[in-house]
């Protein structure tokens, strides 16, 4: 990242270094001496975590408003998607016939990337999670058409890195998904989910009650795979009961090709968000 430097004051790097070249003593080898930046076992204590969350949301902001990147195409998937050369590896039958949406995901990306590519790589920038399956798919859909796109990693337990069509100085690790899940939607101009388990399901519930309650725009919500979607979640039964609104089930669309869901984003009319929750 840059640094525009506006004042007189020494800069921080400078004196993090020159603090790193005094003598050794029991006094400077002390945990309290440390510059509190420059501390990784301070800034780890519970009590840092506000300023933790804060430099997670401070970090990719300033990397993409230096990269002028104002606008994203959201896509949420699951990570045990295989590619179809691959579909013999997955797990059960119904994942190797999900394997189709792999191609559909990269397909959608690249098409999408083609029309980033005419901005710069400013607009309609393909972000992810940054992970296997179709978020794999989706990075390397836009490294197909020549452009950038985003990977939004987080810590697991079990042993992950970025799938390699990240663009390496979008690529970003996060470790609260709260965080996560607000750079997904800072800049979305369309979200888009393909199938996919618990950490899908939780992006698109978040992300479909903040467009349902208002707090959000109004922006493209597109569902790949109606047969998958409709079989997992009984959307009738939700407005049937009255937990949701008839009208809430106009917030999203089914789509099941990658070129149905760039004509319905091409000829998206902006709607501001609403103002009222139907039936509450």
């Amino acid at each position: 990242m840059r640094e525009d430097r506006h004042n007189p004051f020494r800069d921080a790097q400078t004196d993090r270094s020159t603090a790193s070249e005094v003598p050794d003593t029991p006094q400077t080898r002390s945990s309290a001496y440390r510059l509190a930046f420059a501390d990784d076992e301070f800034l780890c204590r519970d009590e840092l975590r506000p300023v933790r969350l804060q430099l997670e949301l401070l970090k990719p902001e300033m990397i993409m408003s230096e990269r002028e990147i104002t606008s994203t195409i959201v896509m949420f998937g699951g990570a045990r998607i295989p590619e179809p050369s691959q579909k013999h590896t997955a797990r059960t039958e119904t994942l190797a016939g999900l394997s189709a949406y792999y191609d559909e995901a990269r397909e959608f990306a690249r098409l999408m990337t083609v029309k980033s590519n005419e901005t710069g790589c400013r607009e309609n920038v393909i972000v992810t999670g940054g992970g296997p399956g179709v978020m794999e798919a989706g990075n390397r859909g836009a490294q197909d058409a020549g452009g950038c796109s985003i990977g939004l990693n987080i810590v697991l337990p079990h042993e992950q890195a970025p799938n390699l069509y990240v663009t390496p100085d979008l690529s970003f690790n996060f470790h609260y998904f709260a965080i996560r899940k607000m750079h997904f939607l800072m800049r979305a101009r369309a979200i888009t989910i393909f199938p996919g388990g618990f950490g899908t399901m939780d992006e698109l519930f978040e992300s479909l009650t903040l467009i349902q309650t208002g707090r959000m725009d109004r922006v493209p919500f597109l569902l790949f795979g109606r047969e998958f979607w409709e079989k997992v979640i009984n959307w009738k039964a939700l407005a049937d009961a009255g937990t949701i609104s008839d009208e809430d089930l106009d917030l999203f669309r089914f789509v099941d090709t990658a070129q149905e869901a760039v004509e319905i984003i091409e000829n998206w009319e902006p709607a501001p968000p609403r103002d009222e929750i139907p039936g509450r």
